[in-house]
């Protein structure tokens, strides 16, 4: 599966600084997991706001892949394989081997303590938009959201001002739309140095004795940073890339590879749930080529 995702959606560039709730601004694109994301304004959404529900990132378990942000490598690198895809070589989380299935997330909605959730899907149901008309970003909230209320915990104004927790909202949206702008810095800066290469993920199917069983398997194909190419720059670009920030990303990325084993077991439990899954040897494993 070569994840296919547009994780900006049609979001264009625009000084992150200017940002404000909407006074009734249209929308126009789409953005992963929102389905009627409005501008958010006092006047349409004045008595609205957040609920507690049990499972408020059930939405993930139809996600196999979900943008990160070059801050967030470390983090997600000890949960499932940071990968490159698509021309614009948009870094993601791979937390399924299937279309709409994250193996990190049950079928009633329920998210694996372990694993490490991506800012991308952490600021739902708000995000960022653009008023192109005043070169501004506009917070929005999908108004479909299982969390919002006209019933609210929490309410979205109060006096018709923002309240503290939607003040919150706004400056993880902000702290996010700066986050992806660095990352998409941070591919630039490895496409200029030829750092990328193309890798696939295959895997070959065992019998109960370990026997291969079946054709072999392509899990993904996608980009990645080439370690031998990363460690063959000179001393002085390691050094730049090192005080930079950017050299630490890069092995965290490297890295997090050796978890397409943990993302092929998930798929294999769920698919078996009553087979003790086959010892894996090696970091990797040796059913999975990488």
């Amino acid at each position: 599966m070569a994840y296919p995702v547009n994780p900006a959606g049609q979001l264009q560039e625009f000084p992150v600084e200017n940002t404000q709730p909407a006074q009734g601004s249209a929308l126009t694109g789409q953005v992963l997991f929102y389905s009627n994301p409005q501008p958010l304004s006092s006047e349409q959404h004045g008595g609205l706001g957040l609920k507690q529900i049990e499972k408020p990132f059930a939405f993930l378990g139809k996600a196999h892949a979900v943008p990160l942000t070059v801050n967030e490598f470390g983090l997600a690198s000890t949960s499932y394989p940071i990968i490159f895809v698509g021309n614009e070589k948009t870094p993601i989380g791979a937390m399924g081997i299937r279309q709409d299935e994250n193996l990190f997330v049950t079928a009633d909605g329920n998210v694996d303590s372990d694993f490490y959730i991506p800012a991308f899907a952490r600021r739902y149901p708000f995000v960022f938009a653009n008023d192109q008309s005043q070169e501004r970003l506009l917070l929005c909230v999908d108004r479909d959201a299982p969390m919002v209320s006209n019933q609210p915990d929490v309410p979205f104004f109060e006096n018709g001002q923002p309240t503290e927790y939607t003040n919150n909202a706004m400056q993880f949206c902000q702290e996010f739309e700066r986050q992806r702008r660095a990352t998409t810095e941070f591919v630039k800066r490895l496409d200029q140095l030829g750092l990328f290469t193309q890798k696939s993920a295959n895997f070959q199917p065992r019998d109960a004795q370990g026997n291969p069983s079946g054709e072999q398997q392509r899990v993904a194909e996608y980009w990645a940073i080439d370690e031998e190419k990363l460690n063959a720059l000179p001393d002085d670009q390691l050094g730049q890339l090192h005080r930079e920030g950017i050299l630490g990303a890069c092995y965290a990325h490297v890295i997090s590879l050796l978890n397409w084993s943990r993302v092929v077991n998930r798929a294999m439990r769920q698919q078996s749930p009553q087979t003790p899954p086959q010892p894996q040897g090696g970091s990797e494993g040796p059913n999975l080529q990488i």
